[in-house]
């Protein structure tokens, strides 16, 4: 048997459940229903049974690129830039558009505690640039 993921943790320097409440809405999943503002950790749930998104507060904040990410991919009819602009609307913050030329690429963002995550090309998208109708 092996052993699974059971939480993604993110430390935070500010109010767990705030950073908590950010991706539950821009990832349409859940938060317990225990967690409320203060607590010194949040989570939100996976409904699918994956991995959890565990915030816990720490005492320093963030101080260099983090060594993991989030590539998400936006699901349905909406294209990245509607994902992007979706996610500004949260609270999150552009720091670069590596979009190319054919479409490929990503545009990178951070989350209101400064975590790196990406937006790549929406399914839609994908299939149309791979002729998929």
């Amino acid at each position: 048997m092996n052993t699974v993921i059971r939480h993604i943790t993110f430390d935070c320097a500010g109010d767990p459940y705030d950073l908590g409440l950010f991706w539950s809405r821009l990832l349409g999943r859940p938060m317990a229903d225990d967690d409320k503002p203060g607590d010194p950790e949040a989570v939100v749930a996976d409904p699918d049974g994956g991995p959890a998104l565990l915030f816990v507060r720490v005492p320093e904040g963030k101080t260099a690129k983090n060594r993991i990410h989030f590539d998400l991919q936006p699901q349905g009819d909406r294209t990245r830039e509607e994902e992007v602009e979706r996610a500004l609307s949260l609270g999150a913050r552009r720091v670069a558009d590596m979009t190319r030329p054919d479409g490929g690429g990503w545009v990178t963002l951070t989350d209101p505690e400064g975590n790196e995550f990406c937006v790549e090309r929406g399914r839609r998208e994908r299939e149309e640039a791979q002729g998929v109708s």
